[in-house]
């Protein structure tokens, strides 16, 4: 889904008429699918209820994210159109205010923020099987929700009240202002590639994070990097059945891993075992009490399995894209710097490789 709204283009009254009509008819849709068929942003809809359930807050996003520790266990929720990641933990080491970059490393909640997408903050209250659901819920400016947490019973209300009420902005208005998403850069040709360079440049990677600056480098996407990778086994193309294979090989080895989703504004991970693997409500899913995940598998329009030196060796990650060659999940052997991967990551990626190659 590429929403692309011009600011004010339906009056709230006429968006809250048209919203209501169709929960008449659908009365289980969720906000994000109601905004999709009115064809307006999640966060249009949301703002309706300023006022009542929903309070918008001044958009200070790192000194509300400082608050977070204060709120004890709660639930992190990142997604993007396909993949709904959701984490229970406390928000802990925090890095807010050096750049261009956010940060949280603990063992639970595991974030990377980049900032310049944020626009947005809310905090809402909905209603709930056991009584009022509370959140804090944060918008880019094109609308689309970057990340959400979650009150669960474990959480410190009281903090989340002291917070929402240091935050609330002067403006409670039920109208908002986005703005349209930037068209996806088309690639440039593959022969207009420096192909040898990218390589050459692929093979003397030290670090997994440096390869985004070498997309840059060579103004090349994702995908039609790993098109003209290296020769050799730097990556693989597989069949979309290679994540649901994974999934269900890691779990039934109880092998620790490293769950990445994202979005422009968001990347969240998990790392550690994942148990429960079940397809339900026609998603994919880890069930797990403290890890949730649920896939569109058919969504997924390419899978790679990805190799990349670092100075810790070799590094596997299996990749997955849609249909406009946006990444939506990664998945990778449980490691931390200085820490080679582990060898059972290594034979169920080969595994799997065999298995689905195209």
């Amino acid at each position: 889904m590429n929403i692309i709204t011009e600011p004010a283009t339906i009056p709230a009254n006429d968006l809250l008429a048209r919203w209501a009509e169709l929960l008449k008819a659908q009365p289980a849709l969720r906000i994000r699918n109601a905004a999709q068929a009115l064809g307006v942003s999640e966060l249009e809809l949301l703002v309706l209820g300023t006022g009542d359930k929903v309070i918008r807050l001044r958009p200070e996003f790192a000194a509300i994210l400082g608050r977070m520790e204060g709120l004890g266990p709660v639930m992190a929720l990142t997604r993007n159109d396909d993949v709904v990641h959701e984490r229970h933990g406390t928000y802990l080491n925090a890095s807010l205010d050096k750049g261009p970059v956010g940060l949280f490393v603990g063992k639970d909640i595991d974030l990377r923020i980049f900032w310049g997408s944020w626009g947005h903050a809310f905090a809402v209250t909905e209603d709930g099987g056991h009584g009022p659901r509370r959140s804090l819920q944060f918008f880019a400016h094109d609308g689309t929700a970057i990340h959400k947490v979650y009150l669960t019973e474990k959480s410190d209300t009281s903090a989340y009240d002291d917070l929402v009420k240091s935050f609330t902005h002067d403006d409670q208005g039920t109208e908002v202002t986005v703005t349209a998403r930037k068209p996806r850069t088309p690639e440039m040709p593959d022969a207009a590639v420096d192909v040898n360079g990218l390589r050459e440049a692929w093979l003397g990677l030290k670090d997994t994070h440096d390869f985004y600056m070498l997309l840059g480098r060579f103004r090349v996407s994702r995908t039609q990097a790993l098109r003209l990778a290296p020769e050799g086994e730097y990556a693989v193309k597989v069949g979309a059945s290679a994540l649901r294979q994974v999934l269900t090989k890691a779990a039934e080895r109880t092998l620790p891993i490293m769950v990445f989703v994202g979005n422009p504004g968001m990347i969240q991970i998990h790392t550690g075992p994942v148990k429960n693997v079940v397809d339900a409500r026609g998603w994919f899913n880890v069930l797990d009490p403290e890890f949730n995940l649920h896939m569109r598998e058919e969504a997924i329009a390419e899978s790679w399995i990805v190799r990349k030196p670092t100075v810790d060796g070799m590094v596997t990650a299996l990749e997955c894209y849609d249909a406009h060659g946006e990444q939506i999940v990664q998945v990778f052997g449980a490691r931390k710097p200085g820490i080679p991967e582990l060898n059972e990551w290594r034979t169920l990626t080969a595994e799997v490789e065999n298995d689905t190659r195209q």
